[in-house]
């Protein structure tokens, strides 16, 4: 994992400079999401081989939040490659300023969370999404593990799901680690496990530490998931 560029944790743009993408992520998805999708389906079939396992764990209608590891920029598109409903994400705010790449993320589903900074904005585009009834997909480790190994996880997906009410299906990846191997030609197959949902009355609120007790609860069936696929493969 030496080979991945160290992370800028901490986003200095004003947040005022994000509204915009915000303000179009509200409005649904635009025409560049079947389009990247159509470009990128293929080669991520052939290439890295992956396979869905559990897909008729999510639903085919209503807010949901689907919650994977995360060690790939891959990992969305594996996840979404088996699903017919679109999905929304989260993405760290530096994936946006480049103007052509900002405007495909901006028009396909993606909306930025500000890199070091308490973003109440992001958690509004979230559930502004949830209350639409579409599927979001949020990282419950808040960020790539850079070390080849499932990571700790952070306190705002289980804000997400206590404060919205949406069913959680815990996602398991295996495989995606290996994904930035392809300069040298290694492919590593991928596999995308889908958990059982996950229900969470709704709380107002929730403490921080509630919020880490929900995400806790949310990434074991991902740790399991994930073990079960190190051990027995496919």
């Amino acid at each position: 994992m030496a080979d991945i560029k160290p992370q800028i944790y901490k986003d200095e743009r004003p947040a005022e400079y994000f509204d915009r993408f915000h303000a179009r992520a509200r409005k649904g998805v635009g025409w560049t999401y079947p389009l990247v999708r159509a470009l990128v389906t293929l080669p991520t079939l052939l290439l890295y081989r992956t396979r869905a396992i559990g897909v008729k764990n999510v639903p085919k209608s209503g807010a949901l939040i689907l919650a994977p590891n995360h060690f790939s920029q891959m990992d969305h598109f594996f996840t979404g490659l088996y699903l017919r409903r679109q999905i929304r994400f989260m993405a760290k705010s530096q994936m946006f300023g480049t103007p052509v790449l900002t405007y495909i993320y901006s028009h396909g589903g993606v909306f930025p969370v500000r890199r070091g900074h308490h973003d109440e904005e992001a958690f509004k585009t979230a559930f502004t999404i949830l209350e639409r009834g579409e599927m979001l997909l949020m990282y419950a480790e808040g960020g790539r593990s850079r070390t080849g190994e499932l990571g700790e996880v952070k306190p705002g997906i289980g804000r997400i799901a206590l404060e919205s009410g949406a069913p959680v299906v815990p996602v398991a990846i295996h495989g995606s680690a290996s994904v930035r191997r392809w300069k040298r030609l290694r492919f590593p197959k991928v596999t995308v496990q889908f958990g059982e949902p996950l229900h969470f009355p709704t709380e107002e609120d929730p403490s921080r530490e509630r919020q880490l007790e929900v995400a806790e609860r949310i990434f074991a069936p991902v740790r399991e998931m994930y073990a079960g696929l190190t051990r027995n493969g496919r």
